[in-house]
């Protein structure tokens, strides 16, 4: 899988940063994320051969999905893009959200980029248990949000933490990994189908019929991301709300 990067950020990010922390990514991906999940992605920078602020030709994209680097949300630009290159999968690193969540760029360009990975089409789902109440739900099945405020280093560049194959089970056995940075919170490392401080879960709920988002009771850092993303409309819980309309 090729995931073709396409910096429409303006300026704010340079190509050459940006080629620093895509070797980066790539890396993580190659040396951390495929030996526990067993596939994988490249990422690549790509041109931009249209003129215009949001405008966007199908040269542009010459992998198997997109993830554009922009400042803010334009809902033109997103129709611009359905219209354009419609049916291919497609995230966004909004530079704007990792300002006011004070997170730097490069751990959400790798959150995204994992994601991008585990669901393109940003459809599948995992059984499991609801995280307060004794039935079970359909959790989204994303890398990255329940440990999104855990992050390391790849050749000087961050990136994001991320869930492993045991963390979609109900096995909580002595010794198993559930993220790949095992950090401890409280002198526990993460749960299955839980979530670490700063993080956030998201599950349709069959009991009311739509998408919910859980995160700890008090915790500031995780409201104050969800609140962010809420605000824009940005992030892939629109993107759900997208494809469950379509």
């Amino acid at each position: 899988m090729i995931i073709s990067v396409i910096n429409l950020s303006g300026g704010a990010i340079h190509d050459e940063q940006l080629q620093r922390a895509i070797r980066a990514v790539n890396r993580q991906i190659a040396d951390d994320f495929v030996p526990y999940w067993g596939f994988g992605a490249r990422l690549r920078l790509e041109g931009k051969s249209a003129r215009g602020r949001a405008a966007i030709e199908p040269a542009d994209m010459r992998g198997d999905a997109i993830l554009y680097i922009r400042n803010r949300r334009d809902p033109e630009f997103d129709g611009v893009h359905e219209a354009t290159v419609a049916g291919i999968p497609y995230g966004s690193v909004f530079l704007e959200v990792s300002q006011a969540l004070d997170e730097e760029w490069t751990v959400t360009l790798s959150h995204e980029a994992l994601e991008l990975i585990g669901d393109p089409e940003v459809n599948l789902l995992v059984r499991g248990p609801h995280p307060t109440e004794h039935r079970k739900v359909f959790h989204w099945f994303e890398m990255c949000d329940a440990v999104q405020d855990d992050a390391y280093e790849v050749d000087g560049v961050r990136v994001s933490n991320f869930v492993l194959p045991l963390y979609f089970t109900s096995s909580n056995e002595r010794g198993g990994r559930n993220d790949f940075l095992g950090t401890l919170h409280g002198g526990r490392t993460l749960r299955s189908f839980s979530v670490n401080p700063g993080g956030y879960i998201g599950f349709f709920d069959p009991k009311v019929g739509d998408d919910v988002t859980f995160s700890l009771d008090d915790d500031d850092r995780a409201k104050a991301r969800l609140t962010a993303k809420q605000e824009r409309r940005v992030g892939r819980v629109q993107l759900r709300r997208l494809v469950s309309r379509d």
